[in-house]
C-alpha cells in the first residue's frame, strides 16, 4: 500500500505550485497589455499652411527728366544787354544759391551764371524739370517761404513767387513741368526780376 505523503513535502508542493501559478497569471497580464506605439508627427499641408510674413516691397524713386540748354540760349545776349549792358555769361561759373544748387544736383537741371562786368553781381539762373513729387514739394516750399507773385505770369498756368532775405532776391516760376529759380543779390524786389523772367519763360520748349 502507498505511503502517505509528509506534512513538510504537502507544504513545498504546495508552495510551488503557487509560485508557478503567479507566474502564469503575471505572463497573462503583461501579455495582454498592448506595448505603447509611437504617435506619427504632425503632417501640414502646404496647400493649406497659413502663409508667412513677407518682405516689403521696396519702392524705387522716380529718377528727374534732364534738362539741358546753353546759357546763351536760356538768356541771349540781346536779353541781357537789354535788361542791363554790363552783363555777359559769367566764365567758370559754380552755383552758389541753395534752390539753384538744388535743381542741378537733385533735379538734374542746369544753371548759368550771368555777371556783371562792372559792379560783378552775379545773377544766377536754373531751370529744371523735377518728378511729380519733388515738383509739388519745390511749390510748397516756394509757397511757404516766399510771397506770391501774379505778375510773373497768370496762375494756375504759371506760378510766381518772391523772397528777398540777408541781401538775395530769389524768384521761383512753376510753368508745366520746369521749376525756374532766378537768384542774385542785384534783385531788391519782385519787379527787379520781371524781364528776366519773361525771358527765360519765352525761351524754353512748349510745356
Amino acid at each position: 500500500m502507498p505511503r502517505p505523503l509528509r506534512p513538510s513535502l504537502l507544504r513545498a508542493t504546495g508552495s510551488a505550485l503557487a509560485a508557478a501559478a503567479s507566474v502564469a497569471l503575471l505572463a497573462a497580464c503583461t501579455a495582454s497589455t498592448p506595448a505603447p506605439t509611437a504617435s506619427a508627427a504632425p503632417t501640414t499641408d502646404p496647400a493649406t499652411a497659413a502663409p508667412g510674413p513677407t518682405a516689403p516691397a521696396t519702392e524705387t524713386a522716380e529718377p528727374p527728366t534732364p534738362f539741358t540748354i546753353d546759357c546763351e540760349a536760356l538768356l541771349t545776349p540781346e536779353q541781357l544787354y537789354e535788361f542791363n549792358p554790363n552783363y555777359g555769361v559769367a566764365p567758370d561759373y559754380a552755383p552758389e544759391a541753395t534752390n539753384i544748387a538744388t535743381a542741378v544736383d537733385v533735379d538734374a537741371g542746369t544753371a548759368c551764371g550771368y555777371l556783371n562786368q562792372t559792379s560783378g553781381e552775379l545773377i544766377e539762373v536754373s531751370v529744371a524739370t523735377p518728378t511729380a513729387m519733388a515738383g509739388e514739394q519745390r511749390r510748397n516750399d516756394a509757397a511757404t517761404t516766399s510771397k506770391p507773385v501774379p505778375t510773373y505770369g497768370t496762375p494756375p498756368e504759371v506760378e510766381g513767387y518772391f523772397v528777398q532775405a540777408g541781401g538775395t532776391g530769389e524768384a521761383q516760376v512753376f510753368h508745366g513741368p520746369y521749376w525756374v529759380v532766378v537768384d542774385s543779390t542785384a534783385l531788391f524786389e519782385p519787379g527787379d526780376a520781371q524781364q528776366l523772367v519773361a525771358a527765360v519763360l519765352g525761351n524754353l520748349p512748349a510745356a
